[in-house]
């Protein structure tokens, strides 16, 4: 390639790094993501979760002690806990249920407590029947908590009169541990390697998700920009010019690495801010909690990711580029862009509901060989199971063989196309026309 060629990829780049939306889009996305990587920790700061949930509960001794026993054996329970999510308050018997009732309400409104523990006999079981009462609606997080509490001191109850020994119901409570290691049925032959632990799975998985949605984002944005710059400079007439001194392929292909560049810069300046984000110090425990270690990532399975964040990206922007060229009105830019968005939704879509739940379902497979999905879906294979080489490697054989059938289709277009003023083409003239043309 001559310099035609990076004279317009630098005129591309320029023209869109220069603009004040760029860098205005780009500041504000980096922005949500350094907000969205400190979330946690803002809720945590803002909103005091981080200490436990106050539950109160009537403080009667005449109810014959069953009670008092329960109550006793749950604050021992919580307070065997490491970071315990509840705390029992005691709040003072008042002398008649209607007066209690408004003792415990009032306590909530005092915010001494967020809800209290009603305690009533129970008909099938001599462990009493609970209520929780709380003003948030479903508050779901507390009971399940709460729920999970008493049903050890139910247990705890039940055995008590067994006859066993501490070390006996210590072992009853352990719980039971299952290591998670994926294996390939296929000796040899598989693509990405097997005996994973948990961890490097859910890396793997982890690194799927970040590489889908970056292609996605890459597709419906970038290809967008491609499709709206060929539309405008069109409408301008400055395609008249460029046009006659750079050949078509290095024309749309110029335009379309220096968009790539642009969606680059931007990538690595997100990515940036998310891991400078998550690596402050006040994140670092929630990395080790959520057991988060980057050099468990595949380094092989890094490598399928560009080649088909890379072929997933040229396959829809030189389609982007196409249907841009032959659209005179920027208002009726979203309607011819139409079709292809609608096939990127699709490969995106079958792997939120179908590929991440089964990866081994047909119709996941089928989808991994169509060019237009493959870039989402043999990702998502490669990430949750280990598909044999020769079906990964196929996958990228159609898909670059299709790039090379649509590159050259969308360049023929794309010359045609930028000449083509007023309405939009018909099939009939934009086949004729391009009949005319050699690429």
């Amino acid at each position: 390639m001559n310099n035609s060629f990076w004279t317009v990829v630098g005129f591309t780049v320029a023209n869109k790094v220069k603009g004040k939306a760029f860098l205005i889009t780009t500041l504000i996305i980096a922005l949500v993501i350094c907000i969205g990587a400190n979330l946690p920790y803002l809720i945590d700061k803002f909103s005091g979760e981080s200490e436990p949930t106050k539950i109160g509960y009537l403080d009667n001794g005449s109810n014959g002690g069953t009670d008092a026993d329960i109550i006793a054996m749950l604050q021992s329970y919580l307070a065997g806990q490491k970071e315990p999510e509840l705390e029992i308050v005691a709040i003072a018997d008042a002398g008649s249920a209607d007066a209690n009732e408004s003792a415990l309400k009032q306590a909530i409104i005092d915010e001494k407590i967020e809800g209290y523990m009603e305690f009533a006999k129970s008909d099938s079981s001599s462990f009493p029947a609970v209520t929780f009462k709380s003003e948030e609606l479903m508050d779901m997080s507390t009971t399940q908590s709460l729920s999970a509490a008493l049903q050890s001191v139910k247990m705890e109850t039940v055995l008590k009169d067994s006859n066993m020994t501490a070390e006996q119901k210590k072992l009853l409570f352990e719980p039971v541990e299952i290591d998670s290691v994926q294996i390939s049925t296929i000796e040899g032959a598989g693509s990405i390697g097997q005996g994973k632990s948990k961890s490097e799975q859910a890396m793997d998985m982890g690194l799927v998700y970040v590489i889908l949605t970056l292609l996605f984002m890459a597709i419906m944005i970038t290809g967008q920009l491609i499709a709206s710059e060929i539309t405008a400079e069109k409408s301008s007439r400055v395609m008249e010019v460029l046009i006659t001194s750079v050949s078509p392929l290095k024309g749309m292909f110029g335009k379309i690495f220096g968009m790539f560049l642009v969606g680059l810069a931007q990538i690595i300046i997100f990515v940036a801010v998310m891991v400078g984000s998550l690596l402050l110090p006040h994140n670092a425990d929630m990395m080790s909690e959520l057991n988060i270690n980057l050099a468990d990532i595949d380094p092989l399975l890094v490598i399928y990711a560009v080649i088909f964040y890379l072929a997933g990206y040229f396959l829809y922007a030189t389609m982007f580029a196409a249907v841009g060229s032959i659209v005179s009105r920027t208002e009726d830019l979203g309607q011819a862009l139409m079709p292809i968005t609608m096939l990127s939704f699709a490969g995106y879509y079958i792997c939120l509901f179908g590929g991440i739940a089964n990866p081994n379902a047909m119709f996941v497979k089928v989808t991994s060989y169509i060019p237009f999905f493959s870039p989402y879906v043999m990702l998502v294979r490669l990430g949750l199971e280990d598909p044999p080489l020769w079906q990964v490697w196929a996958s990228i054989l159609i898909l670059l063989v299709t790039i090379g059938i649509v590159g050259w289709f969308a360049a023929k277009i794309y010359r045609v196309g930028v000449l083509m003023y007023g309405k939009r083409p018909s099939l009939k003239e934009l086949r004729k026309a391009m009949r005319a043309y050699k690429v």
